[in-house]
């Protein structure tokens, strides 16, 4: 027999532009699921602290970089990049209005609280898929965590990122000698296969291992310049 504890709590649950948003608690965990697919939740972090400390170490000492990091979820990424006082601008893009209130002024303030208030960040409500085609502003590292990989997309629209055209967007709005760093829920050679053909250098993925199964990955690669 379940108890309460084991059954997970929705705290808000909203019709987005791109469909059902949730935030539940299980347990001490809090936890984001968009359509019925979970994204992520607050146990661990590791996997969103790798994606900014590898793309920091890969930009070599380069002064105040400027870091774009592509989705908020539950705030991992950014509370790390705040907590850094190597980057000189932080901008964040969420295409969910949910997810922003949430850190605003709802439960995961408390994971973020902090870094929101930084004055390097910015929280930017956009569609990273359009912003990386549109936006005139360019950035030494940009940080990708709006999907459980290449291969695993939250919603189809997203799958054009990851094409050489979605890549030479990327490569648009990062400066010569900029870093892209994707996270995956798996590795994926024919992903690292498509950032060279889309023009990156030095493509390499690490690993972070998990419990049980397969382990998460980020994919690095550098724009030339």
């Amino acid at each position: 027999m379940p108890t309460s504890y084991d059954i997970p709590e929705v705290l808000d649950r909203r019709e987005g532009p791109h469909g059902e948003i949730v935030l539940r608690r299980h347990g001490e965990l809090l936890q984001i699921i968009a359509n019925g697919c979970f994204l992520m939740d607050t146990s661990d972090g590791r996997s969103e602290r790798l994606l900014v400390d590898a793309a920091l170490i890969a930009l070599d000492g380069r002064p105040a970089p400027h870091l774009l990091i592509g989705g908020l979820g539950v705030g991992f990424s950014l509370a790390h990049a705040a907590a850094d006082p190597r980057p000189g601008r932080i901008a964040v893009v969420e295409r969910e209005s949910a997810i922003i209130g949430w850190h605003l002024d709802g439960p995961l303030a408390d994971f973020s609280a902090g870094a929101v208030a930084d004055p390097r960040t910015e929280i930017l409500e956009t569609d990273l898929v359009g912003y990386v085609h549109e936006t005139s502003d360019t950035y030494d590292a940009l940080c990708l965590d709006i999907d459980n990989g290449p291969g695993w997309t939250v919603t189809e629209g997203n799958e054009s990122l990851y094409s050489r055209d979605g890549l030479a967007a990327c490569a648009r709005v990062l400066r010569p000698g900029g870093v892209l760093a994707v996270w995956s829920a798996q590795p994926s050679p024919e992903f690292e296969e498509t950032l060279r053909n889309a023009g990156f250098q030095q493509v390499r993925t690490e690993e972070i291992p998990v419990a049980r199964g397969v382990p998460d990955v980020v994919h690095l690669a550098v724009r030339p310049g």
